[in-house]
């Protein structure tokens, strides 16, 4: 038994040293989900900021429609009113 830790409780050996491999490999997991949480927030917050940024792109759209229909509107009326002119010499 030399090399290893052990403690003898009530019959049972122990070996130290699997439970401290144990415990690094849990605190591992830990620190590892600790920090995957956070990416997770932190891509929820981008993609919050990305959603709201295609709102805003959507409504610019909308606006940039109803102005092109307007100048479409405005142009077939001046071409109707070009129409009616009589330009011969």
């Amino acid at each position: 038994m030399e090399g290893h830790n052990y403690v003898k409780k009530e019959g049972w050996i122990l070996e130290l040293d699997k439970f401290n491999a144990l415990e690094g490999k849990i605190k591992n997991i830990l620190s590892e989900y600790s920090l995957l949480k956070k990416q997770n927030q932190e891509l929820k917050g981008l993609l919050k900021n990305t959603e709201l940024e295609l709102e805003g792109a959507k409504g610019r759209l909308v606006e940039f429609n109803e102005e092109r229909d307007a100048v479409r509107t405005k142009l077939d009326t001046l071409i109707n009113l070009l129409q009616d002119v009589d330009i011969t010499v």
